[in-house]
């Protein structure tokens, strides 16, 4: 995989060069290029934004040097042999971003950051190359940053992650919080490891017995608790088919029942009265 990533601060972009996507570039599984996009400016004081149309406060990042930044990186990437590029835009206004989305992402051979500063970068930017490449206007969360540098990081490290060699044990991420299949709009549930007591703690005993399938079982018991306390907005989404008995027979304990009404609004699951403590 191929990413590309534009910006004024290029030296925001050193992580990238430690932990797993460190050691995937180092391998060879991920090619980065960052650019300093004052490189395409041509006035003395290497300005890249103006003063937005319609006044109002803040400061917009202009036309020209993200157009010729873009089409110098898309030029260099073709000639190398990249292929099949798609333009991701970290906003606060775009889709937001998931494990689901990581996935999809992960799929692609080569991507291109814009992360902006500022109001961000004139609408006619994003426009043009939408013309020309897809692309994914992705938020990282219900806040804003001082500028979208820090989402790329986001980004590269959950889509990095998902590429074959990248995880010492390819398996790592089946059972991830979100993850396709089983756990699908579900949270993982908590971990332990040794030792089996700490500061008078100890752990499930369930976990020391052995038996798979009852481990199996309270891990997806957790899982949906965790769900159900932290993020009640996700269980509500769940598609009761997703669902077996043991974990209806749970989810009822914490106070949940399918919802017949609520599939036309989003919703599949309601509230009861005997929420667990």
């Amino acid at each position: 995989m191929r990413l590309d990533v534009v910006t004024i601060f290029p030296e925001y972009l050193e992580p990238l060069n430690v932990s797993l996507v460190g050691k995937a570039r180092a391998r060879g599984q991920l090619n980065v290029h960052v650019h300093d996009l004052r490189s395409w400016t041509h006035d003395r004081h290497h300005t890249v934004d103006d003063t937005p149309y319609g006044g109002g406060p803040g400061m917009v990042m202009k036309t020209d040097p993200w157009g010729d930044a873009l089409d110098s990186v898309l030029a260099d990437g073709y000639e190398t042999g990249a292929r099949e590029p798609a333009l991701i835009v970290p906003t606060p206004s775009g889709r937001p971003f998931t494990q689901e989305l990581a996935v999809h992402l992960s799929e692609r051979p080569w991507l291109i950051f814009t992360p902006a500063r500022y109001e961000g970068i004139d609408r006619r930017v994003v426009d043009e190359y939408a013309a020309r490449i897809p692309v994914y206007e992705v938020s990282i969360g219900d806040y804003v940053l001082a500028g979208g540098e820090a989402a790329v990081l986001v980004v590269t490290e959950a889509v990095a992650r998902l590429l074959p060699g990248v995880l010492g044990n390819a398996e790592s991420h089946r059972d991830d919080s979100f993850a396709p299949g089983a756990m699908a709009g579900l949270l993982e549930g908590p971990v332990y490891t040794k030792p089996p007591v700490w500061r008078d703690r100890g752990i499930p005993e369930v976990l020391l017995s052995g038996h798979h399938g009852r481990i199996a079982r309270w891990r997806r018991d957790e899982a949906l608790r965790r769900t159900t306390a932290n993020r009640p907005d996700l269980i509500e989404r769940c598609d009761p088919r997703a669902f077996d008995k043991k974990d209806r027979e749970m989810l009822s304990v914490l106070g949940w029942e399918p919802d017949p009404a609520g599939e036309p609004y989003g919703r599949f699951w309601r509230r009861t009265g005997g929420v667990e403590e």
